[in-house]
């Protein structure tokens, strides 16, 4: 999810579409107060202007550093140096200055996120995304549950990608090899987590008389 906060209309909707044609869940606001008081569906990226009606860009980056350390681009008409230093020091972990690039903005997106979730010790295999600390598991930018097996499938399917893991491998691991579960096991349990991920399911392949493998989404 990615919460952008920008007034001007068409810049808002052209940022909402463009994150959107790339996978990306978005919420957009026209206002910082708005943008703040939902903070409690803990975006991972906020895009936030500064010059802001109300309460200005710089003053929302405060608010949001009191309650969170979610990544944030400011992405301003400002382009001096004093006002990049001051978003910056201020607690922004980047800056673009309009008129800008989308492929630039999207790809600026990417890294920030990339750094945030090796920080966080997240997996992800494109947007199929694990935090083991927390067992939340994102697809598509939106939240799934799983039970704790297939938790324990998924960990160790990103933790492998492009390895062919075995049944017994799986059992061993996942299941701690009792020896009351039948490998037929892994099968049924392999099927539900491909149903919970949606399309992201087809990343889990059978390879036949040996097991499974997740490959790479590209």
């Amino acid at each position: 999810m990615i919460f952008i906060c920008e007034d001007d209309q068409g810049i808002r909707r052209l940022l909402e579409v463009a994150l959107a044609g790339n996978g990306f869940a978005v919420e957009a606001f026209s206002s910082a107060e708005e943008m703040v008081s939902s903070l409690y569906k803990k975006p991972e990226l906020i895009l936030l202007d500064i010059m802001l009606p109300g309460i200005s860009g710089l003053d929302a980056l405060s608010l949001v550093r009191k309650e969170s350390d979610v990544p944030i681009i400011i992405v301003s008409a400002k382009g001096s140096e004093y006002d990049k230093v001051i978003a910056l020091e201020g607690g922004a972990d980047d800056y673009i200055q309009k008129p800008f690039s989308m492929l630039e903005l999207i790809s600026r997106v990417r890294a920030l996120l990339r750094r945030s979730e090796r920080s966080l010790g997240n997996l992800r295999n494109g947007e199929v995304v694990l935090n083991p600390d927390s067992c939340r598991v994102y697809v598509n930018g939106r939240e799934i549950t799983l039970s704790l097996k297939e938790l324990g499938l998924l960990r160790m399917l990103l933790e492998n990608p492009d390895r062919v893991l075995t049944r017994d491998l799986i059992l061993e691991k996942v299941w701690g090899y009792d020896s009351s579960v039948e490998t037929r096991t892994v099968d049924v349990h392999i099927s539900f987590l491909r149903e919970k991920l949606g399309e992201k399911g087809s990343l889990i392949e059978t390879v036949k008389g040996m097991g499974y493998r997740m490959r790479r989404d590209e």
